[in-house]
Order: structure tokens, then sequence, then C-alpha cells
């Protein structure tokens, strides 16, 4: 499968280096009003570029079986740093939400790294049994009870664009490893039930959402990124108005390098580019999709595909409320916006995916 993994590599190559273009571009006005440095988050970016790259080549020469083992450690570390985050003292607070914690000059987001352990961890309970995945306890209560710790801890931040990603990502795998349709169905119903009380007892995410609803009447608060990013697909058209030339990301988009860097591309760079990028994550998810169907190993099949869909779906949810197409949700977008923690697992996460691509057994055709 190395020709699969050499274009999943120069896939998420030319994504990375566009990153950095844009947010380059974007980046400078936010960069000098807060800090006084154009450069200053092209800079950070850079260096935990630099970083993602290591730990994503450390990810590439590790046997992936290695995480079957160090499934359960690692889970443990992860949600003991998602507890340190909630702590006060020892997390950062930004906006409300414990998502943070310092490193000296540097923040680290546990959640980002919670992605990863939520995926090893269904992968390495479906492997342990899995014809029991079919049963009602062993193949939903148990796998939903652990896998129900990381999402509390994630939700307790709160964060609940990541919470439900990786709910709905360990949900497919599940599926993926046996567990049966009606299971998940009721049990997605009664989180997404759950998610909605909670949303309705937080003034700020019900007014998220009455904003998605009718974005006019909420044109100068709740919705006032969303329909700045709309009107900058509008300026943009086919082409875009040229590399740095955007008047959205000066007035009217605050989060324009991170969560709404994508309306920014269709500006500048034109509905040819903003399709180019979603070919691109297209191209990505065939290529992880292909290495997870192509590997004969249950644990390295579940792992790769858990990635694949973590990265994309993400893609797909930021995309998807950039465009206007769902409530407005703090996921960045893979590769591209700006953020430390999210690069760095990320690049992890494709360096896990080409060791199972070139060390797994293929399937027999």
């Amino acid at each position: 499968m190395w020709r699969t993994a050499s274009i999943l590599v120069g896939v998420v190559l030319i994504l990375t280096a566009f990153g950095l273009v844009m947010l380059a571009s974007t980046s400078g006005v936010h960069g000098v009003q807060q800090f006084g440095d154009p450069h200053f988050f092209v800079k950070r970016q850079a260096i935990a570029l630099c970083v993602a790259l290591v730990l994503g080549y450390l990810c590439y020469r590790v046997d992936y079986e290695t995480w079957r083992v160090w499934a359960i450690p690692f889970t443990i570390v992860t949600c003991v740093l998602l507890v340190l985050a909630l702590t006060p003292g020892i997390g950062v607070t930004v906006k409300g939400s414990s998502r943070w914690i310092r490193l000296g000059p540097l923040t680290f987001q546990p959640s980002e790294l919670a992605k990863l352990a939520a995926i090893v961890l269904v992968a390495w309970y479906v492997c342990r049994s899995p014809r029991q995945m079919r049963e009602f306890a062993r193949g939903l209560i148990l796998p939903m009870a652990i896998l129900g710790v990381i999402l509390l801890l994630i939700l307790a931040a709160p964060d609940f664009g990541t919470t439900f990603l990786v709910g709905v990502v360990g949900m497919l795998l599940m599926f993926a490893g046996g567990t049966r349709i009606p299971y998940l169905v009721v049990t997605g119903a009664l989180g997404g039930a759950a998610l909605l009380i909670l949303i309705m007892h937080d003034s700020v995410r019900m007014r998220r959402l009455f904003a998605y609803m009718d974005p006019d009447k909420y044109a100068q608060d709740e919705a006032f990124q969303l329909l700045g990013a709309l009107y900058a697909f509008v300026i943009g058209g086919a082409t875009g108005v040229g590399l740095g030339q955007s008047i959205q990301k000066r007035f009217y988009l605050p989060e324009s390098h991170t969560d709404f860097i994508f309306a920014i591309i269709g500006e500048e760079l034109g509905f040819i580019a903003s399709l180019s990028v979603v070919l691109l994550f297209a191209t990505l998810f065939l290529c992880g999709f292909r290495i997870a169907m192509r590997t004969a190993d249950l644990f390295g099949r579940l792992l790769a595909l858990g990635i694949t869909l973590m990265i994309t779906l993400q893609a797909a949810f930021n995309i998807a409320v950039v465009t206007g197409a769902v409530p407005t949700k703090g996921l960045p977008l893979p590769f591209i916006s700006y953020g430390g923690s999210s690069i760095v697992v990320t690049m992890m996460m494709v360096g896990i995916l080409v060791n199972i691509a070139l060390t797994a057994d293929e399937v027999e055709e």
C-alpha cells in the first residue's frame, strides 16, 4: 500500500503548506492587534509544526501494535490531563472554557489528545472480544461506559463540538466492530437529546442555535461571524480577490485565522481554491479508507478507520459551520487552522496511519 501512503503524505503536506500560507495571510491583523507582531501566530504555528513533524515521524516508525499495548495507560494519562485542564490554577480558561494547560510560554489542549485516545481505546476494546460485540452488555454498555468517561471530561470544559465529534467517531468504530445498529441508533438519540438539554440550559449556545435558524435577527452578535463568512464567499466568487486582500479578516471575522479560515480561503482565492481544499480532504478520506479496508489485522483496520474518520469528519464539520450548514461549533480545520495542539496530534495520527499502511498485512484479493 506504499502508493496509497505516498498519496496520503502528499495530500497532508500540501494541506499543511497551504495552511501556513493562509495563516500568514489571515493572522497578521490579529497578531498586530493582540501582540504587536504581524507574524506572531505564524511563528508559533511553525514551531508547533516542527514538533508535529517530529512526533508524526516517530509515530510512523513505531509499530502500530504498540498502541494496543499502551491503550489503557495512554487513556489514563489523557484523562488526567483533561482533569488538570479543568483544575483552577493549572488549567487555562478562555471565553468560559477550560480546555488548555499552560506549559511555560505554550499551551496544550488535552481534548485534542483525547481524540486519538478514544480511537485507540475503542479499537483495543473491540479486539479483546470481537465476537461479543453483538451482545447488548459487552457490545454497547461497556464500551460506551469507557468512552463516556472521555466524553464527560471533554464536555465538562465545556466543549460541545469535540464531544460530538469524538462520540460520533467512537460509535462508528463500534458499528465497524460489530455493535448492532438498533443499539447505536437508540444510544445516539439519547446522547443527542442529552446534548440538546444541556444546550437549552446554556444561554450562549441557545443564542447560537437561534442565530443559526435566523441569522438576520442576530446579525450584530451571535450571527456576526456566520454572515461575515458567507459574505466572504460571495465577495470571492470563482477566483477570489487575491491573496492577502481580504476585507472580512480585518473587520468582520474575529476568528478568521482559526475556525473560520476556510471563509478567507473562499474570499481571497475563490470557489476554485475552496473546492480544491474539499477535494484534498476527500482524497485523504479515500486513502485512509483504502488503508483500513486492505488491512487484515482488526486492530490496525479499526485504528486506520478511526483516524481517517476523525480527521475528515472534523474537516467536514468545520466547513459545514463556515458555510452555515450547521450551528457554530469550535472545531478547527485540520492542517490549516491555527492551533498547535491540533496540528501536533493530527500529524501523530497521520504517522500512525502511514505505519499501518506500510507494515500491516494486506487482505488477500
